[in-house]
């Protein structure tokens, strides 16, 4: 039996990068997967290539800063799929200025989308889970939401870390209903975002050096960590920040 087999997953920032490789392993383990974004076209090309795989997969148009939205996206999957079991709060954005110099626009708009954003998400599924007797939430932080990162700005360590005690606030108020949340803290990932900035040669000395294992992470080994906090193997994991960093956090 596959692992997420009969579940349904919906997730934030789906449509690349980390989400998608999340919602293309999902589906291969089982999971009929909701992406919710804002960006369209790359959705509904993650969703064509994952049901020309053979997974079940739909696009949901979804504004994590924005509470009709995400209304509208949960009516959206209780009508196409009747329940929700996962929802992992992907979606999220980095504005590079540093605290002295940054305008305080981009930094609402970090905490919007960072914050905000997961914890209506939150909000929204936990209402949903009660429907069904439970389910799970996996709030995707980062090792800024561990540690003071040297080559991170402030506004997105910030951020991160207040997701980190989100995670944690609704493992211990909401475990009682069958509702798990943990939150997933990666090192820096190659994706489309970070190879612009691994293409200047300091930043990538700075984040491979900072790595034990000597590399950084892939997509793959994201999605993998997500998939396991997802799945009925985690059932008594509730709380944990999940480092997914080759050690980073531990050096």
């Amino acid at each position: 039996m596959k692992r997420l087999e009969g579940k349904i997953a919906l997730i934030t920032g789906g449509a690349q990068g980390l989400g998608a490789a999340m919602a293309a392993r999902f589906a291969e383990e089982g999971a009929v997967v909701f992406i919710g974004d804002l960006a369209a076209k790359a959705g509904t090309e993650t969703v064509a290539a994952i049901n020309a795989g053979g997974g079940r997969a739909f696009f949901v148009t979804l504004d994590v800063t924005s509470e009709p939205s995400w209304i509208a996206a949960m009516e959206a999957v209780t009508k196409e799929a009747g329940k929700l079991n996962v929802l992992v709060n992907n979606a999220g954005i980095n504005i590079r200025e540093p605290i002295d110099v940054m305008k305080v626009e981009n930094l609402d708009t970090v905490l919007a989308v960072n914050v905000k954003g997961p914890f209506l998400g939150c909000k929204h599924a936990i209402n949903m889970f009660r429907k069904t007797g439970g389910g799970v939430i996996i709030n995707m932080s980062s090792v800024c939401g561990l540690i003071g990162h040297r080559y991170t700005t402030e506004a997105y360590t910030a951020s991160k870390g207040a997701v980190t005690l989100l995670t944690k606030t609704v493992a211990v108020r909401y475990g009682k209903e069958n509702i798990r949340c943990n939150s997933i803290h990666p090192s820096t990932v190659d994706t489309p975002l970070t190879r612009g900035q691994l293409a200047d040669p300091v930043q990538k000395e700075q984040r491979y050096g900072e790595v034990p294992m000597g590399r950084i992470g892939t997509p793959l080994d994201v999605a993998n960590a997500a998939l396991f906090l997802a799945s009925d193997e985690a059932s008594f994991i509730n709380g944990v920040a999940f480092p997914v960093d080759g050690g980073t956090t531990a050096d």
